[in-house]
């Protein structure tokens, strides 16, 4: 046994580049008998995170604008879905009432739904700025508002995980809004985290760089994702399933102290700049 009662063989070494064996990783039937709502998850790292909580044994429902051809689906078994614009408010709480109605209960909330075009923030109408804070906090505000109240009344109360962003801890540019949104989603997970303890808690969990089906609309082709990834020290972007093995443990009863935190998942960051500007040989922090 490692330190901590953790086994050395969960952690194996993984070269620049290498991505994890998920398979590996012994989570089946970790959330059985648990409900998981997932907003946004036809798709992206929603749907990476569908799929891990079905491996896991939940029963899933995903929710999203429009039915997707393909729901999210693992050993045999498909998540729910539920039409849901998340950027309405009455909408959202329908949702999670809906949910109840079905499954008796909500264990988990994963606030996925979100994003943003690239736009200049000097020039972009002020109704853009306010859809893109619609969608990406108050969404996340009037869902988790509506879980508290279903989990507050259930014996094991329930996690509530928000997805935020590397763009809240750093210049966003060409998506300022959707960056501040992101802040300002950190901030609401610690003061709900301190409000609705002990029955519920409330996680963030922040991607850095994600690959998935839309990573082409940011940086490029193949090629242009290639040099992309050689920027971070993992060397690659990350996977929805990273995103999603994050959010089944911070949901799960290994996590149960964790409330009120940000997970930031990004490979190790992002070069800085002045290093490859610079043509020292050596660079000192001055102070």
């Amino acid at each position: 046994m490692a330190e901590g009662g953790v086994t050395s063989s969960f952690w194996t070494y993984l070269p620049r580049g290498a991505k994890p064996k998920l398979a590996d990783m012994d989570t089946k039937n970790e959330f059985q008998s648990q409900v998981v709502l997932v907003t946004g998850g036809t798709k992206g790292i929603g749907k990476g995170i569908a799929q891990a909580f079905l491996e896991a044994g939940a029963t899933v429902v995903v929710c999203g604008r429009q039915q997707p051809e393909e729901l999210p689906q693992s050993r045999g078994r498909s998540a729910e879905f539920i039409a849901c614009d998340v950027r309405e408010a009455q909408a959202v709480k329908d949702l999670i009432t809906e949910v109840q109605a079905r499954h008796g209960r909500l264990d988990v909330l994963v606030n996925n739904a979100g994003g943003a075009p690239a736009v200049d923030a000097a020039t972009v109408s002020p109704r853009f700025h306010e859809g893109v804070l619609r969608l990406n906090l108050f969404s996340t505000l009037h869902a988790s508002q509506a879980a508290n109240a279903v989990m507050q009344q259930q014996e094991g109360g329930g996690v509530i995980v928000c997805i935020g962003s590397i763009s809240a801890l750093r210049p966003s540019p060409g998506t300022a809004a959707y960056g501040a949104a992101k802040a300002a989603v950190l901030s609401l997970v610690s003061s709900l985290a301190v409000e609705w303890a002990p029955k519920v808690r409330v996680v963030a969990v922040s991607p850095g760089l994600v690959r998935t089906e839309q990573s082409h609309l940011h940086f490029g082709d193949d090629d242009g994702i290639a040099s992309v990834a050689q920027t971070i020290p993992a060397g690659r972007l990350a996977e929805p399933e990273d995103i999603a093995q994050a959010c089944l443990y911070v949901a799960s009863p290994r996590a149960a102290y964790m409330s009120g935190t940000n997970l930031l998942l990004h490979g190790g960051g992002e070069r800085p700049a002045f290093l490859g500007a610079s043509n020292a040989e050596t660079t000192q922090t001055s102070h």
